[in-house]
């Protein structure tokens, strides 16, 4: 029989499940892609049926259940800072509530999956969060030993963690413990400046590349690194200490409380409110936010360099998607080798859950490692003919080849296309399933793909998908970036040829698009290439102010509402400007 460890990320934002059968990952994906929320929190019921389902597997077959939370670590800690700042009552009751959960895992996925608790066999196992990170990240890159970090906001009671992996191992070194928080840190501001959503940060990110960092010095008062990895928040500009955060978990999008305090006010001025226009003070104080960042986060990983003495590095945890500070890490740290997790956030907290299981807890050799991220749902052709048929959409069915011949061809008339192939990216980032792509050459085309289809900040960068073998050749660094998650400077002499996905800071967060892990698409931007000999195509994400389209029915809507130009679904093509 085959050994299986369901890995969850629940009671938490980004929902999640993964699967792992002989140790191989054979399913995850976000509870957000199913329920059209973005950042699901809750329990992940809709991802675990899907994954069983996928697998072939009833809930009587699962060994080993792998929650990434565990309430009962560094138990000490709290008590004594809870003796120091007494929380609130709401706030202790949504606390024990929510930790109530997830130590009665087992009812909730018994109720998910319509069985009795007593017909799940499985053992269970609580993993501390950041273990659960590092793990996600360590146990299935393609290194043989690193030094490991998570970089995050909160979990379980800490902020970051750091070790060194060696072979199955994984070896915990150091943490920083509430509430010191790089997350925080970040978050505090882009709160600040009006981008109060969950998960915003990037937009914060966008935002930087538009200001200088004039503030630093006042920002750098609100982060100090002390010795080792450990640094300390200049706790008189936050309020999550003495009012704890005020989250809502349980259902729906996660929503947070304001981090910071009125000190902020006095040292930068009024916050912004969302929607108010954007300041030249704004964009200042987010290039002094991410340059500080920046300039603790850098400096630290050579610290950790130090400690392990390891030329290769592996990163998660939500501060690991920032992909300008990572794009600087083999350019300004001794770490030669840079391996980031593409679901850093909180939804690979499911995979690195079941990886500790399997490799810490029941002692299994590594046999998988995460080349793609391709490990959501798929559908054949025949389900998105039936979409496109339903909808009342006249489409023509092509063979692969002539689909990307066509597409291709299109895309460098200038045509925004909704590129919906294969399974489906496991992450925040698509990267070629689900994906728009557009001509990257054309000036025009960032504001055309907001002002008709995406409808968001003007502030934040569409992203280069690039042919893998072709990266040196544009950027100024030709170190795979496979997932999306590093930030490269675009040559100077080439910008001008990509100005759609040039940031204006001479940027570009890029994907390097392999033939052995994305063959489909590969030959697209081939057959781009062919016909503009530019090997570089826009690429974003294929939504509306909604998460990644899931299903062809998704895909067939958001390209039913909004003016795109072509459709590629399957073997099924739309062409609104079709001449034939």
């Amino acid at each position: 029989m085959p050994e299986v460890v369901l890995g969850l990320n629940a009671y938490h934002g980004d929902a999640s499940a993964a699967l792992f059968v002989d140790g191989n990952c054979v399913a995850a994906v976000e509870e957000e892609r199913f329920t059209r929320l973005k950042h699901q929190a809750g329990f992940p019921t809709q991802s675990v049926r899907w994954c069983l389902a996928h697998a072939g597997l009833e809930a009587g077959d699962i060994d080993h259940v792998a929650i990434g939370r565990n309430p009962a670590t560094n138990l000490h800690r709290k008590a004594l800072f809870m003796l120091q700042h007494p929380p609130g009552m709401d706030f202790l009751r949504s606390r024990l509530r929510n930790a109530a959960h997830v130590l009665d895992v087992r009812s909730a996925l018994a109720e998910a999956l319509e069985v009795a608790p007593e017909q799940l066999r499985a053992k269970l196992h609580r993993v501390e969060h950041h273990r659960s990170h590092m793990a996600s990240a360590f146990f299935c890159s393609p290194f043989e030993e690193a030094a490991c970090v998570s970089l995050d906001g909160m979990g379980d009671f800490v902020s970051t963690m750091w070790g060194k992996g060696e072979g199955a191992q994984l070896k915990v070194n150091g943490a920083v413990t509430h509430p010191h928080s790089l997350g925080h840190f970040y978050q505090a501001f882009t709160h600040f400046l009006g981008l109060p959503s969950f998960g915003d940060e990037y937009k914060l990110m966008g935002l930087a590349a538009y200001g200088e960092p004039a503030l630093k010095g006042k920002v750098r008062e609100l982060l100090h690194l002390q010795r080792g990895l450990q640094f300390r928040l200049g706790l008189e500009y936050f309020v999550h200490h003495t009012r704890g955060v005020d989250m809502t978990w349980e259902h729906g999008t996660p929503e947070l409380s304001a981090l910071w305090s009125e000190r902020m006010v006095e040292a930068f001025g009024p916050s912004r409110w969302p929607g108010d226009e954007v300041t030249q003070r704004d964009r200042d104080l987010a290039a002094s936010t991410q340059a500080v960042l920046e300039e603790v986060g850098l400096e630290m990983l050579r610290r950790l360099h130090g400690l392990t003495g390891s030329r290769r590095l592996i990163m998660a945890g939500g501060v690991a998607l920032n992909c300008v500070l990572n794009g600087r890490i083999r350019a300004e740290t001794p770490f030669e080798e840079v391996w980031v997790q593409p679901a850093s956030n909180d939804a690979g907290i499911a995979i690195g859950a079941a990886l500790w299981v399997l490799h810490q807890v029941l002692g299994r050799a590594r046999t998988w490692t995460m080349t793609d991220a391709y490990l959501g749902p798929r559908f054949d052709d025949e389900a998105c003919g039936r979409a496109l048929s339903d909808a009342g959409l006249p489409f023509n069915r092509l063979s692969q080849k002539d689909m990307v011949e066509k597409v291709a061809g299109r895309i460098a008339e200038g045509a925004i296309v909704g590129w919906f192939q294969g399974a489906m990216e496991f992450g925040p980032r698509a990267l070629g399933n689900r994906s728009i792509v557009c001509d990257a050459r054309q000036p025009a085309m960032k504001d055309a793909l907001n002002a008709r289809v995406k409808h968001r900040e003007g502030f934040r960068p569409f992203a280069p998908s690039i042919l893998a073998e072709r990266t040196g050749e544009w950027f100024e660094q030709d170190y795979p970036s496979s997932f999306m998650t590093m930030a490269y400077e675009v040559k100077p002499h080439k910008r001008g040829l990509i100005p759609a996905v040039t940031h204006v800071d001479g940027t570009g967060r890029l994907q390097t698009v392999a033939r052995e892990t994305s063959p489909l698409y590969h030959s697209l931007i081939e057959a781009y290439e062919a016909r503009t000999g530019v090997p570089v195509v826009l690429n974003t994400s294929f939504n509306e102010n909604e998460p990644i389209c899931c299903r062809p029915e998704e895909a067939v809507d958001c390209f039913s509402r909004t003016p795109m130009d072509v459709l590629a679904l399957g073997n099924c093509l739309v062409d609104r400007g079709a001449t034939e």
